[in-house]
């Protein structure tokens, strides 16, 4: 007979949440996730991917809203 923890997995390694690191771009968090800023206020998000800023452009911190990306101008060619 099963006890209890058996039962209910009690024992059961807990799920590791896998963490992405974009080159020039988010953190890629598997969610849902709480995140605690550090002025201690609390921000949740219930998605199943979050991308959470890293250049601190964004106007929605810490949530990524693609600030990083660099508009470049067009570089004239030397052959003109």
């Amino acid at each position: 007979m099963a006890t209890s923890d058996e039962s209910t997995g009690a024992d059961a390694a807990p799920a590791r949440t896998r963490v992405r690191l974009v080159r020039g771009g988010p953190m890629l968090i598997d969610g849902p996730v709480e995140i605690e800023l550090d002025d201690g206020s609390v921000v949740t998000s219930d998605r199943f991917v979050v991308a959470l800023c890293t250049c601190k452009r964004s106007k929605t911190y810490p949530w990524c809203d693609t600030s990083h990306r660099a508009k470049r101008r067009a570089t004239q060619s030397s052959d003109d």
